[in-house]
């Protein structure tokens, strides 16, 4: 009992001391609290609008007729679709396009109402472009759209011509009937895409780089043994001293994300307030733990924060929002459960979105735990680098 006593009064000590250096040091409250209160800022309201409205669109009307001119009225009232040129040139659309003034080109030929009218297939052509990606698909989906109805309704008209009631004309353009459900986000809303991963990955990226940098510091600036003497020169006692006041802190800083995201903006939000908050608790000391790894496998600063930066920016594109974990080579499938966003990831869409119980997730919530052997496993490596490394200014 003596002996837990004086462990929790040496880690109370370091906690003490790590306080005063978080405040003190301008860079300490730039990474927890202004780079993620700034992302958080800055990403909600960039995408307040949830899907990007009035992309450019060029159009060149060939044909210049009651249809055509219909065509293009139907597709300028879609919300994220708008006509900005309107031209016979079509090397004049083209230009634009390079020019990156417009994203997309519908082009409608010549004789085309004269054409669909007496059955020769006419055909409207549609460019976008997708180095712009979200932009480029988004028009492509409303000139697939309105190149459909465009089709149906010359179905129409040729079917009324021939004698058919609108019945029997609608079971020939269209026989087979989509209903469509959106399950998680309804709304396509990019925002809720996007934010509800940018957000953590960036507050994440901060623990590793605050992680390995109050460690690396004090090898730096030689206050290591001040350090350790603090802990009663017991380095898992000064890791957890020194990690205690940063954990409280940047759980501030998810609590904050968490109150904009599912409080004020109203974000999907279907399981229960106990399995996020103990998902941000997991996923705050999981990343600590790794940041620990780092630096006990690069002792110092420079390589440490290399380390750091370079796993942090690898999770945005490994954790699977933006592309399926399963689409990629296997191997990349069995590192990707190395990054604890990638597990939070998958949390959030069974826990927020699909409102699952707990035990659907149960292997994630291990996994985020496992980590915190990892610092385990550098605690000798790490206390011999504050014992003999000697770092070169």
């Amino acid at each position: 009992m003596y002996s837990f006593e004086k462990h929790i009064g040496s880690c109370i000590r370091v906690a003490k001391r790590e306080t005063k250096r978080l405040f003190s040091n301008k860079i300490y409250v730039f990474c927890i609290f202004i780079v993620p209160l700034f992302s958080l800022f800055f990403f909600l309201s960039l995408m307040h609008e949830g899907l990007p409205a009035d992309l450019p669109l060029a159009l060149v009307d060939l044909d210049n007729s009651p249809s055509s001119r219909n065509l293009a009225r139907q597709l300028d009232a879609f919300e994220g679709t708008q006509i900005v040129l309107r031209t016979s040139d079509f090397s004049k659309a083209r230009e634009n396009m390079q020019q990156g003034k417009i994203y997309g080109i519908l082009l409608i030929p010549d004789n085309f109402s004269k054409d669909a009218v007496s059955g020769k297939q006419p055909k409207l052509s549609f460019y976008t472009n997708n180095s712009y990606l979200i932009a480029g698909s988004l028009l492509f989906k409303d000139l697939k759209t309105v190149s459909v109805l465009a089709s149906a309704a010359v179905g129409l008209q040729t079917g009324r011509a021939k004698g058919y009631t609108d019945n029997q004309i609608t079971t020939q353009i269209q026989p087979i009937l989509i209903d469509t459900h959106l399950i998680g986000n309804p709304w396509l809303n990019y925002s809720v895409y996007l934010n509800n991963v940018i957000l953590p990955g960036i507050l994440q990226l901060m623990i590793f780089c605050v992680t390995v940098y109050s460690i690396g510091i004090e090898i730096k600036e030689h206050s290591k043994r001040k350090w350790l003497r603090a802990g009663d020169y017991s380095i898992l006692t000064s890791l957890v001293g020194k990690l205690l006041p940063q954990t409280i802190l940047f759980l501030i800083s998810g609590l904050v994300i968490y109150v904009a995201l599912y409080g004020m903006m109203g974000f999907p939000f279907n399981g229960s307030i106990f399995s996020m908050l103990l998902l941000l608790f997991l996923f705050v000391i999981s990343s600590q733990a790794f940041g620990v790894l780092m630096i006990g496998i690069l002792p110092t600063l420079r390589l440490g924060l290399s380390f750091a930066c370079i796993w942090g920016m690898i999770s945005f594109s490994i954790s699977g929002f933006s592309f399926p974990v399963n689409a990629m080579y296997p191997f990349v499938q069995a590192v990707s459960n190395l990054f604890p966003l990638r597990h939070y990831f998958l949390i959030y869409v069974d826990q927020a979105l699909n409102g699952r119980g707990m035990l659907y997730s149960w292997e994630h919530y291990i996994a985020l735990a496992a980590f915190l052997i990892l610092p385990v496993l550098v605690l000798k490596p790490l206390k011999f680098a504050m014992r003999h490394v000697k770092y070169e200014l």
